[in-house]
């Protein structure tokens, strides 16, 4: 093979493996991962690949468009001197202990170790896992799609994640009931193949603790703490209560990344939470078009809305009070690890404060400026008004000039409505609200180029908003992948301006409001 990589295999090599080589379903214990051989496909096809992905593990674009890579990445061939598995977790979903998970549909091909920064390589929809149960472990095209681009566009916003180095059709149908209504259909498979210095979970601990096997427990404690937090210079308890400490202040930061561009997860199951930091498993994830802290993208979400756009922050504390509770049998101190949390949740009210002070320009987080923000929740999720746009458009307010009433309000923002209630009253709230913002603002003094340089630089111009990706699934069903391209492309440079791709800057078309993949998705999209 002339594809050139430096391997060096961490987890499998630090880390137990299972016995059973089979590949059966089963309840695996004792082991980290089980070796598994990926799905051979009819005719793989290159669709896109990220060469700043493909950068990361020493790949040159010389070496993306050859039958060596579409073979490697496809699963369809084996880098020499590896050995590829499937990992073991556990975790809750919706709540729930869910017990045994497990990579049901990724293969772990190999870590690379390049410019001193290591890079696991996972291909996801590579069939049949001993953690599939009763699935086959493929992937369709349509959530592949979405997968790949929003991997890449979420590293571009500059929000910690997984990165995507490619979207390989497989050639090969898979059958997928999208709307679990009992009507089943042949769709086009994909694999992506996903990057991340480690895809090591919350369930991978709640895993071993569900087990008791406290020794495993430490075993990978050891392996996470070594290789990704080299800032943790204490050994023993004391390391592992650095770990978790860190890993708290990194899972909200990130959270509250999500919620400064306005994206949702989805599925804030344990078993998608990572023990780095990272956004990781993107399934039926969505922006917000209209601000909706209710709104949830995930149709098995729809009823109790768990996973809702303004309670990501409240579950993932939920989620690393599960986390406390699977490191506790080798941290052996309750009062320590809840002292942490506490400490975390306390923290949560003035991270939020300060990322929404960001996005409007202000620096002083007061009650004035507290109260400021709450009330513009309020009217944002009452008028049925575009997040990203607004924000956006609040940038170019001139303080020195602007007056707080309706025409100068509606030339200013009045593209970001959905709709404009009859008559005037409506309008009474944002007068009051932009007089109170105006005058906070001056009292500030900020230079005004400062003040939407910095401005730009959180609030986006252009995300992934689920119609647009939509729309590139209808047309590479079509067998046009132009589209993919294009958002690709622009989503490389969100803060831009990017004149040229002016039109993504737009209200949600009227025909995405309810449609299927545009307003809510399945856990199968």
């Amino acid at each position: 093979m002339t594809l050139s990589l430096n391997i060096d295999d961490s987890f499998s090599r630090e880390l137990p493996a299972d016995k059973d080589t089979s590949g059966t379903r089963r309840q695996v214990a004792g082991a980290a991962f089980s070796y598994i051989s990926p799905a051979k496909f009819n005719a793989p096809e290159l669709i896109h690949v990220s060469n700043e992905a493909a950068a990361l593990i020493g790949l040159t674009p010389d070496d993306t468009p050859t039958k060596e890579f579409l073979d490697l990445f496809s699963g369809q061939a084996i880098y020499p001197g590896t050995r590829p598995y499937a990992m073991a977790y556990a975790g809750h979903q919706f709540g729930v202990w869910a017990g045994q998970l497990g990579d049901g549909r990724a293969v772990n091909l190999f870590e690379v170790v390049h410019n001193d920064k290591r890079w696991a390589a996972q291909l996801k929809g590579a069939g049949a896992t001993p953690y599939s149960r009763n699935a086959d472990g493929l992937a369709v095209l349509r959530s592949s799609i979405r997968e790949h681009l929003c991997s890449e566009a979420m590293y571009h916003l500059g929000i910690p994640t997984t990165r995507s180095l490619s979207l390989i059709k497989t050639g090969h149908e898979v059958i997928r009931d999208m709307f679990y209504n009992g009507n089943p259909a042949a769709e086009p498979g994909a694999i992506v193949c996903r990057l991340s210095p480690s895809f090591v979970r919350f369930g991978n601990f709640e895993f071993f603790a569900a087990r008791k096997e406290d020794e495993n427990l430490k075993l990978l404690l050891d392996h996470v703490i070594s290789h990704f937090y080299p800032e943790i210079t204490s050994s023993g308890k004391e390391a592992y209560l650095d770990f978790f400490e860190i890993l708290c202040n990194r899972t909200i930061d990130l959270i509250l990344e999500w919620k400064r561009v306005g994206f949702v997860h989805g599925v804030m199951n344990t078993d998608n939470m990572s023990a780095l930091g990272l956004t990781i498993d993107y399934g039926p994830y969505g922006w917000i078009d209209n601000y909706d802290e209710d709104w949830t993208p995930n149709t098995t979400d729809a009823q109790n809305r768990r996973y809702r756009f303004g309670q990501q922050d409240s579950i993932a504390l939920w989620n690393l009070y599960q986390l406390a509770n699977a490191i506790y049998p080798v941290v052996n101190d309750v009062s320590a690890l809840q002292d942490i949390l506490e400490k975390t949740e306390e923290q949560i009210p003035e991270k939020y404060y300060t990322m929404m002070l960001s996005k409007l320009g202000l620096t002083f987080l007061n009650r004035e400026s507290i109260l400021l923000i709450d009330r513009l929740r309020e009217l944002l999720q009452s008028h049925e008004t575009d997040m990203t746009i607004f924000f956006r458009s609040l940038s170019e307010l001139e303080p020195d000039t602007f007056e707080a009433d309706e025409k100068s309000i509606m030339n200013l923002t009045g593209r970001a409505l959905y709709s404009i209630p009859p008559g005037n009253t409506w309008m009474t709230g944002w007068i009051g609200w932009f007089g109170q913002y105006i005058a906070l603002i001056r009292a500030e003094g900020r230079d005004k180029t400062e003040r939407k340089s910095r401005m730009h630089a959180v609030n986006p111009k252009y995300v992934l908003r689920n119609y647009m990706a939509q729309m590139a699934i209808d047309d590479a069903y079509r067998g046009d992948y132009t589209l993919v391209h294009e958002l690709f492309e622009m989503l490389k440079r969100p803060y831009d301006e990017q004149p040229q791709y002016e039109k993504w800057f737009a209200l949600r078309p009227d025909w995405a409001r309810t449609r299927a993949g545009c307003s809510m998705l399945s856990c199968s999209s």
